[in-house]
């Protein structure tokens, strides 16, 4: 066989989930057409993560005894990357056939690398218009893989203007002019919005979700567990505007996909609503 030509770097921060993390690191290997560069950051480690990670001759991984949250882990992660693009992965998510294949096309039909991409998630109880509503499973205990592989483009869906959540994929050159992720934000609530915010004001206005590029998401599985910071007011603080304003208005989130964003009006009287919100944030965002 002809060798795969080289695809991404895909980071992936892990703690303790090891059943997701083996499913999500399959998906990678049997799902995608280009050879990847797999970079896990195992955190803490108390399920034999670590142990397995060493085991695995296609996986480049680092350590924490403790658990240090996403941003600093995608930072430590993104500077062993080898590729020109970088892609943040969560370990309960799961790639279907051909992610790659899409992803790679629409990079090369552009004649820059402005841009910032996110995969179009399935999930059972879907967060946003972003989103497709699909059920194959709570779990990995009982995960109806061969469901999904036969049906998870079965559903008819759209290019989407906000590319934020994860998966998402940025050229490294662009990672690298942003600083990565912000650690003001650890454990990471709210940092893929300011991630997404630091590209908008370095210049980017091409934030696509790309239809065809699909993964099934089991739903925030670190997510319920880690103790929450208080990111929405220091998203606040830091941009003097709300994560809502900046989805909606800037981003457009969820509306189909139509081009190039340009530089929204905010009214008076939005700033005028969010005031009491500022004032506020300058005492909650510590």
């Amino acid at each position: 066989m002809p060798a795969m030509e080289k695809g991404f770097s895909i980071l992936i921060p892990t703690w303790n989930n090891l059943p997701f993390l083996k499913l999500c690191i399959k998906s990678i290997r049997c799902n995608s057409n280009y050879s990847h560069q797999i970079l896990v950051h195992v955190n803490e480690d108390l399920d034999g993560t670590l142990e397995w990670v060493r085991a695995q001759e296609d996986i480049t991984f680092t350590h924490s005894s403790q658990n240090i949250g996403i941003c600093y882990a995608l930072n430590i992660l993104a500077n062993q990357a080898t590729t020109d693009y970088i892609m943040y992965l969560n370990d309960d998510m799961y790639l279907c056939p051909d992610w790659d294949t899409v992803l790679m096309k629409e990079i090369r039909a552009l004649n820059h690398s402005n841009f910032f991409f996110s995969l179009t998630s399935i999930e059972m109880f879907p967060q946003s218009n972003c989103m497709i509503q699909g059920d194959f499973g709570r779990s990995y205990a009982d995960f109806e893989e061969e469901r999904l592989l036969q049906d998870y483009n079965k559903t008819i869906f759209h290019d989407w203007h906000g590319a934020t959540w994860a998966p998402n994929i940025v050229p490294k050159e662009l990672w690298e002019k942003v600083g990565g992720y912000s650690i003001e934000f650890s454990p990471g609530m709210y940092s893929d919005p300011d991630f997404s915010m630091k590209l908008w004001k370095s210049g980017i206005r091409l934030f696509k979700g790309i239809s065809g590029s699909r993964v099934y998401h089991f739903g925030s599985v670190s997510v319920k567990r880690v103790k929450k910071n208080k990111g929405y007011y220091r998203f606040i603080s830091k941009w003097g505007i709300t994560n809502s304003i900046f989805s909606s208005k800037f981003l457009h989130r969820g509306q189909k996909h139509d081009g190039y964003l340009s530089d929204p009006e905010i009214s008076f009287l939005t700033l005028l609503r969010i005031f009491p919100k500022r004032v506020m944030a300058m005492f909650q965002s510590g």
